[in-house]
């Protein structure tokens, strides 16, 4: 056994961890081993005995988790990092959709991708479905797989054009062509899905995509209940049509109706929850509150990097926060207050990983520590760090506690990709490089004052109450006098 890094094709094993197996009865073990052989989880369990040639990762005092799960990520905007921290909705749209977008290359999308796929694996996030929606031609899916490929992470290629209707990219010989190529037969490693919503257009033309997908034997996911965007017209239309289907995932399920969630439950959906998304653009308020009483299953998503952040810690966090406010706030209505809550860290670690797992159809590859299962983990370890102890409520320590820089170890099918808290086998460099020159590019198609105008939207007229209680116009001074 050796105590070195872990070199590639060695077996490893986690040692006197606190396991957090999200298996069906969300075991929590301590003191415990997590033996991994070059592809999967091989026992869980004190004391393991394990090969000659073993590398051995103390993981004293840290916590061994499922590697986490994003269900939603618009990767290929990472390039514009920030850039839209103040930005409403309609600023995003306006953006992207119309303006702004349009003018990405293929050579942008490999770099946002290839920036965000990294950003994930550094934060513990194992599987990422990349929501690639701005994809003009198949060139730019090309360039976006390319990125996905260069990462030893384990993503989800979500296929989308927002400049086109679903039934005219989907349906060209050139999207079967590339679906043939890229992506049928890479197995659990690259997974795809359409990616497209439903604005309720008349005569449901939509249709012809969800042909396709049923036609590839592939899930479609699409951004729901967002509030007067996509309503309860696209899930009757979805419904009435029979693509109502099992794995079909729900993006933000906001602004729907009782009927639309009994639909979604009724027919085997998965919803898709961006918290720090819904709260911050106005989809409407996260709705894990409303999901859990109709009993669909929720997964979590980070959404896009030009506002938030690209860690699932932040995403797990917020979700809590919010369902919780929501509790307080709905019993305040009625005049009484909360005694225990419903919503617990343990749901929204779930939720971040075995959720992600099921949602994606690879619940039995990943999504928990159990034997035979893909080696997808995650080491929570800062020794550095005087928020890394005590470890007394693991969960809540996971969700309130930790971030991406307590990340010691992460494991994508059984292969190192971080230790020690350094990125293992990826070209940083390479990336910086590509995001450098997709920024370079994209401040000289604004030009400098639209570029600026674009992260410095307008602030409206607001109210400020008169104070009774000004004294003094300088209060400062009158403090000092007291």
């Amino acid at each position: 056994m050796t105590t070195a890094g872990p070199q590639p094709g060695q077996p490893v094993v986690f040692r006197n961890a606190t396991v957090l197996t999200m298996d069906d009865s969300r075991t929590v073990l301590t003191g415990a081993d997590v033996l991994t052989d070059s592809e999967r989880i091989a026992a869980v369990g004190p004391n393991l005995e394990v090969p000659e040639g073993t590398a051995e990762i103390d993981a004293t005092g840290g916590i061994v988790m499922p590697g986490m799960i994003d269900t939603h990520r618009h990767m290929w905007q990472t390039a514009m990092r920030g850039y839209g921290a103040d930005w409403t909705l309609t600023q995003y749209f306006v953006y992207y959709y119309l303006t702004w977008g349009k003018k990405f290359r293929p050579e942008d999308y490999y770099a946002g991708n290839l920036l965000s796929a990294i950003e994930a694996i550094d934060a513990g996030v194992t599987t990422s479905v990349d929501w690639s929606h701005g994809l003009q031609t198949t060139e730019y899916a090309d360039a976006a797989v390319d990125a996905l490929e260069a990462v030893p992470g384990r993503f989800v290629l979500a296929y989308g054009n927002i400049h086109q209707g679903a039934w005219e990219w989907a349906t060209t010989p050139e999207f079967r062509d590339f679906y043939n190529r890229r992506i049928d037969g890479k197995g659990d490693m690259l997974g795809f899905q359409i990616a497209f919503d439903l604005p309720g257009v008349e005569g449901f033309p939509e249709k012809a995509a969800f042909d396709v997908a049923r036609d590839l034997g592939v899930a479609v996911t699409t951004h729901a209940g967002v509030f007067n965007v996509t309503s309860d017209v696209g899930i009757n239309q979805m419904y009435d049509g029979g693509y109502m289907v099992p794995g079909t995932i729900y993006v933000h399920a906001a602004t729907l109706s009782a009927d639309s969630y009994h639909k979604i439950a009724a027919t085997g959906g998965f919803a898709s929850i961006s918290t720090e998304s819904e709260c911050n653009a106005g989809q409407g308020y996260s709705p894990t509150w409303k999901l859990r009483r109709y009993g669909i299953p929720v997964s979590l998503s980070t959404d896009t990097s030009v506002w938030w952040s690209g860690d699932l810690f932040s995403a797990m966090r917020a979700t809590l926060n919010a369902d919780r406010a929501m509790e307080h706030f709905e019993a305040h209505a009625s005049g009484a207050g909360v005694t225990n809550h419903i919503l617990r860290a343990e749901d929204v670690v779930d939720y971040a990983t075995r959720g992600g797992a099921k949602a994606l159809g690879l619940d039995s590859v990943v999504g928990s520590v159990e034997a035979g299962k893909k080696a997808d983990l995650v080491l929570i370890k800062n020794d550095n760090s005087p928020v890394s102890f005590p470890v007394l409520q693991p969960y809540g320590h996971v969700v309130f506690q930790a971030g991406r820089g307590d990340v010691h170890t992460v494991l994508v099918d059984g292969k190192v990709v971080k230790y020690d808290h350094k990125l293992v086998g990826v070209d940083l460099d390479h990336a910086k490089s590509a995001i450098e020159s997709t920024i370079e590019y994209l401040k000289a198609e604004h030009g400098p004052e639209e570029w600026d105008k674009g992260m410095h939207p307008e602030i409206p007229e607001h109210e400020t109450l008169a104070n009774p209680y000004t004294y003094r116009e300088d209060v400062s001074a009158w403090k000092e006098s007291e």
